[in-house]
C-alpha cells in the first residue's frame, strides 16, 4: 500500500460507506474484521468499527445514516492512521523509503 495525497482513497471508499454508513448496518459489532485488510485494522484502533464505537468515541449517534460529512471525516481519521503507521509525516517534504 502506498500513500496517496490528497483525500481517502477511492478504492477504500466502498469499505467506508459500507461498515457504517447506513443507520442500522447488517451485523453492527461484529462486522468489521480484525484483519485482512488495513483498513479494518484502522478501523479497530480508530474506533469506526461499528456503530456503538462511533456513538461512544466520536458521538455519532446510532439510528440515523452517517452523512457525507461524517464519512469523510471518518475516511480521513483512517488515512490518517495508515499513514502514521507507514511512517509517513505529512509535514516532511520527503515521502517514506
Amino acid at each position: 500500500m502506498t500513500r496517496s495525497d490528497g483525500p481517502t482513497p477511492l478504492k477504500h471508499r466502498p469499505i467506508l460507506s459500507n461498515f457504517g454508513a447506513p443507520a442500522a448496518p447488517a451485523n453492527d459489532g461484529r462486522q468489521t474484521p480484525m484483519r485482512g485488510h488495513p483498513v479494518f485494522i484502522a478501523q479497530h484502533a480508530t474506533a469506526c468499527c461499528c456503530r456503538g464505537c462511533l456513538e461512544k468515541w466520536h458521538r455519532i449517534p446510532r439510528g440515523r445514516a452517517l452523512d457525507a460529512a461524517e464519512q469523510a471525516r471518518i475516511g480521513d481519521l483512517l488515512m490518517a492512521w495508515i499513514d502514521r503507521q507507514m511512517g509517513f509525516d505529512p509535514a516532511s517534504p520527503h515521502p517514506p523509503r
